[in-house]
């Protein structure tokens, strides 16, 4: 699978350059001002032995129309941009919100976020509905402490509308310097009028997993001596970062010590992680070999199956169920969607967010790169996570009420289901 995934990206990339090629060529002749009544009907990809049918007259024609007609702004914009920008529109045609090209500087800031500490307000996003929305805020950073609520809409990042904005391209604006202010205009469900929220910038440092008992508030006289029967044990998982996976392994442990057989994961507001946590989690619950997550990639590609690795520690007196809500996405989907369809848990909550892609970062150049969606994934019984998401067994409302009278009516359903199995 590794071969094939790895010519698939080999091919895609040949096809790009050769695109390329063509492309530059076609932009020197651009230069020279092509006559309208030239036509590029056709692109050879060397590497399949395959040729496209496509006229580029219309694109030529209107780099002549621009070049000759275009009042040029105070800042011009070079031949190049026009390039990264020609590209950018070829992603986003798309209308694929996670596939996006990164010129030069924008290509560095994305490396430099997915491989470092960085400053910010600290939210998940993601585009719902063709909205700037927010998947999750993370526990303690500033977003959370400024009521960031999973599912708020971005209207305007300062004095800037979201309208058709990528993610990436709000995520440059809204972090900044530690100590720095943003403002967002926020669309909230239930609330009539748009929320103005300033949030000031700090360093995200962000936590991965938390454990509590909470007892059962009436143990019946056949309880009191059983701690089987006495207590839950909840599991609050933040993220699937790199070490995720081994404090899963710990907190189960604390589980296991415990006493009690009744467990609660609390997934929401979790935006997901890595992939491979997740299937690692999902192998403590389930026997060798069974699906916990499919990906599935273009037409005509064999789907790669992510099986359980067999850990499958628990026995039959395992009670379980797990918390999810609009932050809730990726790889808490997955791990939630597998224990799920195994009949391991039952989900509680609210609908989740549904991001079940795959991307891959590609260099297109050695300072440009594209994120490209390549595959998307599937449960166990072949339901598309990023179409349907995943909705709860029970689903419960959690409000701007609750929230304010410290209610947690999810909580209180998971305890009350724990306690009836």
């Amino acid at each position: 699978m590794e071969t094939s995934a790895s010519k698939r990206f080999s091919t895609g990339f040949i096809l790009l350059l050769v695109l390329g090629g063509v492309f530059f060529l076609g932009y020197r002749q651009g230069e020279r001002h092509i006559p309208a009544e030239l036509k590029i009907t056709e692109l050879q990809n060397k590497a399949l032995g395959k040729s496209e049918l496509v006229d580029f007259s219309p694109f030529w024609q209107a780099w002549n129309v621009i070049n000759e007609k275009f009042v040029t702004a105070a800042t011009s914009t070079t031949n190049q941009e026009k390039v990264y920008g020609a590209i950018e529109g070829l992603a986003k045609s798309l209308g694929d919100p996670y596939t996006v090209f990164f010129p030069p500087e924008e290509s560095k800031a994305f490396e430099t976020e997915i491989n470092g500490q960085f400053e910010g307000v600290g939210m998940e996003l993601g585009i719902k509905d063709n909205f700037l929305s927010v998947v999750a805020p993370l526990k303690g950073t500033p977003a959370f402490r400024a009521g960031i609520k999973a599912g708020d809409k971005i209207i305007k990042i300062n004095d800037t509308l979201s309208a058709d904005m990528t993610v990436e391209a709000a995520v440059k604006l809204i972090r900044g310097p530690r100590g720095t202010e943003v403002h967002l205009t926020i669309a909230r469900e239930g609330k009539n009028e748009p929320l103005e929220i300033t949030i000031v910038r700090d360093i995200i440092n962000i936590p991965t997993i938390d454990t509590e008992i909470k007892q059962l508030a009436s143990a019946g006289e056949n309880e009191v001596n059983n701690p089987w029967q006495n207590g839950v044990y909840v599991i609050k998982l933040y993220n699937f970062s790199g070490n995720a996976a081994n404090l899963f392994r710990e907190a189960l442990r604390g589980f296991i010590e415990s006493g009690t057989r009744k467990l609660i994961l609390d997934l929401r507001g979790n935006p997901g992680g890595y992939l491979e946590a997740a299937v690692d989690m999902a192998s403590w619950f389930l026997p060798a070999g069974k699906v916990v997550v499919s990906e599935e990639y273009a037409e005509g590609t064999e789907p790669t199956i992510h099986r359980s690795r067999g850990y499958n520690i628990f026995n039959d007196s395992l009670k379980m169920v797990i918390l999810v809500n609009e932050g809730s996405a990726s790889a808490s989907e997955i791990l939630a969607g597998a224990l799920r369809e195994h009949n391991i848990a039952k989900l509680i909550g609210a609908k989740t967010f549904g991001k079940g892609s795959v991307q891959e970062l590609i260099k297109i150049t050695p300072d440009t790169s594209l994120k490209l969606t390549i595959a998307r994934w599937l449960t166990p019984l072949g339901h598309s996570i990023s179409e349907e998401g995943l909705t709860p067994d029970y689903l419960v409302k959690f409000t701007a009420k609750d929230a304010e009278a410290q209610r947690d009516p999810q909580m209180d359903k998971a305890v009350e289901i724990l306690k009836g199995m």
